[in-house]
């Protein structure tokens, strides 16, 4: 069955090409969960042009869950990348998570960067895991015991991985994929006191810097969809529970070099909109 696909409701309403992502975090499949996802993944044909997953795609960082995340996206028709999120890692399989998902063509990113050509757009999409840390006048820092300076810098780490991808995708569009959030704004819903664990500013600031257009993470079941970085980069919480579908799918306009030009730092051309419910 396909739901009706309402008007985009466009954040910057430029006329430009675009392309069509799709994206879900926190799917959690377990051993037992064959079947439920497959339709999803399929049903993405003709209507997106690439699959981004955000994490927590197992239950309890199983492999033999990781063989059943690769069996239902094996038929997919449209390139998938993913990131893992702390679920992935519970298990102490993530490498061999890895191998399965990328036996089933899916290109898992942990520091680094992909580009794939749609219809003569190239996508960038660059990921990492992210780790927690909390956000500006409420966050950890690298100091006193070394539990605590390691907590942060592991943090740290993983958001200069992620500039640095960023910045070496040779795009007309940069996209940064990460289970962690960036931002409070899309934690909206959660519990002030695990706001430290679910994300870091230092992850925004790492997408601000690299010059991403859009960013997608997962991770807050309670939280909210919507942000924005302090540069102006939207920021969409893509968890399952948060989106109340399969997944959803982001129309992104591509940006003409006066579009950049006139922006600035202030991001004003960037157009990332949810446009609609996917197949179920």
């Amino acid at each position: 069955m396909t739901h009706g696909v309402p008007a985009p409701v466009h954040l910057r309403t430029p006329p430009g090409p675009t392309i069509r992502v799709a994206a879900v975090g926190d799917i959690h499949l377990g051993v037992d969960s064959g079947g439920g996802f497959a339709p999803v993944a399929r049903g993405l044909a003709g209507r997106a042009d690439v699959l981004l997953l955000a994490g927590d795609l197992t239950q309890h960082g199983l492999v033999a869950e990781a063989r059943v995340v690769g069996e239902e996206v094996a038929d997919a028709e449209i390139p998938i990348l993913a990131v893992l999120g702390n679920h992935d890692y519970h298990g102490d399989a993530e490498g061999e998570i890895t191998e399965i998902l990328a036996d089933a063509g899916v290109t898992v990113l942990e520091g680094d960067g992909a580009v794939l050509d749609i219809g003569g757009v190239r996508l960038g999409v660059a990921g990492v895991k992210g780790f927690g840390g909390g956000f500006a006048g409420a966050s950890g820092s690298d100091f006193g015991e070394p539990l605590m300076k390691a907590f942060v810098r592991h943090t740290k780490d993983l958001s200069a991985d992620l500039q640095f991808a960023l910045e070496g995708l040779d795009c007309d569009i940069r996209v940064a994929l990460t289970h962690y959030a960036p931002v409070p704004e899309t934690l909206i819903g959660e519990r002030a006191e695990i706001y430290p664990f679910l994300g870091s500013y230092h992850l925004a600031e790492a997408v601000d810097a690299g010059g991403a257009d859009l960013a997608l993470h997962g991770h807050a079941h309670a939280g909210s969809e919507r942000g924005s970085t302090a540069g102006g980069v939207p920021v969409r919480n893509v968890a399952r529970p948060v989106i109340g579908k399969p997944c959803a799918l982001y129309e992104i306009r591509v940006p003409t070099t006066v579009d950049r030009e006139s922006a600035g730092s202030a991001g004003e051309w960037r157009s990332a909109a949810l446009v609609a419910p996917t197949a179920t």
